[in-house]
């Protein structure tokens, strides 16, 4: 058995859930905080067997595209006046951080 964690944004999450659990797989979801953007996204848990991982990791794959996302960042204005101006910036958000790491032991209570 392995265990898959799936880092994925908050925009993704559900329809992934919902995914994964109609096509069999058990699902534990935890509310998490990215360290980039600084914006919540959510980290599933699935235990899974071995036959069964390429499957799992293709409905991530599908689900978790990566695209761009527009956010103001604050910057500093010149000088040593404390005052910020906040602008525009694009960066690539969204796809999936995947670990799949082995299971010595599982049992289900």
């Amino acid at each position: 058995m392995k265990l898959i964690i799936a880092i994925v944004q908050d925009d993704d999450a559900g329809e992934l859930i919902d995914i994964l659990t109609d096509t069999g797989f058990r699902v534990t979801k935890l509310a998490t905080t990215g360290g980039f953007l600084k914006s919540g996204n959510t980290t599933l848990m699935i235990g899974v067997e071995l036959e069964k991982i390429d499957e799992a990791l293709k409905v991530i794959e599908d689900v978790c595209k990566t695209r761009d996302q527009v956010i103001t960042s604050p910057s500093p204005v010149a000088g040593s006046t404390g005052v910020y101006v906040p602008y525009p910036i694009e960066v690539e958000a969204g796809g999936a951080t995947v670990f799949v790491v082995d299971v010595d032991k599982f049992i289900k209570m």
